[in-house]
């Protein structure tokens, strides 16, 4: 963190990733250092969560039992679940959380927005494509990934904000479509934000996805299939 001010805009800008978790690791802990001496920071946080709050009050949860669930893992990923599996740690058994949806509607606008220089043309929303957004995380947060499907392009936009492979390995991202065998969508790249396509096949019924993330030897599963540990989750969710 440098020396200098920031601007209010800037100050504004960072305390709206820092609410929605866009920010790296280092980011966070340089940013909740400065609002240890700025109670403006604070307030400037505060009203991000209020701002983005009401998104989360229309989504029930919805929590099937312990045996479905371990049924699932077991049917998509071909392992029995420990006693408190990934799946239900990362919560991916609601239908959404303001967290995954706040912060990739956030990087939703972002990343288009960066895609192409000058602004962007406004269409009527019966002649805008839809886009889906999903928090892909790991129970301890070590591993946390953004995804945003564009159904005009047919594009997943991927935003890495926490975690990496481990050396000599790679992060592989899969699709699951109820019952299912995951979908690869390819390998994530070695930087924190890339592109990948999701498969016309799946395209159908989008919000209905849960997308993956496991830890893969370079180049990706060799099977076709998920060959090491599921490492983090999310639920799809449209926008």
């Amino acid at each position: 963190m440098t020396s200098d001010p920031e601007t209010p805009e800037e100050d504004r800008a960072l305390a709206a990733e820092y609410a929605l978790r866009l920010l790296s690791k280092d980011e966070e802990a340089a940013f909740e250092a400065r609002m240890l001496d700025d109670r403006h920071l604070e307030e400037l946080v505060a009203e991000t969560v209020n701002q983005f709050a009401p998104l989360a009050d229309e989504i029930a949860e919805e929590t099937p039992s312990r045996a479905v669930k371990a049924a699932l893992l077991a049917d998509l990923f071909g392992e029995a679940p420990a006693a408190t599996s990934l799946w239900e740690r990362v919560g991916l058994w609601r239908a959404a959380s303001f967290a995954a949806t706040a912060a990739a509607a956030v990087m939703a606008v972002m990343l288009i927005t960066q895609s192409a220089p000058g602004p962007a043309p406004q269409l009527p929303a019966a002649e805008r494509g839809a886009l889906f957004v999903s928090e892909i995380a790991a129970g301890d947060d070590s591993l946390r990934v953004l995804a945003v499907y564009d159904a005009d392009t047919g594009s997943v936009q991927v935003n890495r904000t926490a975690g990496s492979a481990a050396p000599d390995r790679a992060l592989e991202l899969w699709a699951i479509a109820g019952d299912n065998p995951p979908v690869s969508l390819g390998v994530l790249p070695v930087g924190q934000k890339g592109q990948l396509v999701l498969p016309e096949n799946l395209r159908g019924d989008v919000s209905s996805l849960v997308l993956a993330i496991s830890d893969e030897p370079l180049g990706g599963s060799p099977t076709g299939a998920p060959t090491g540990a599921v490492l983090a989750v999310g639920q799809v969710t449209d926008i």
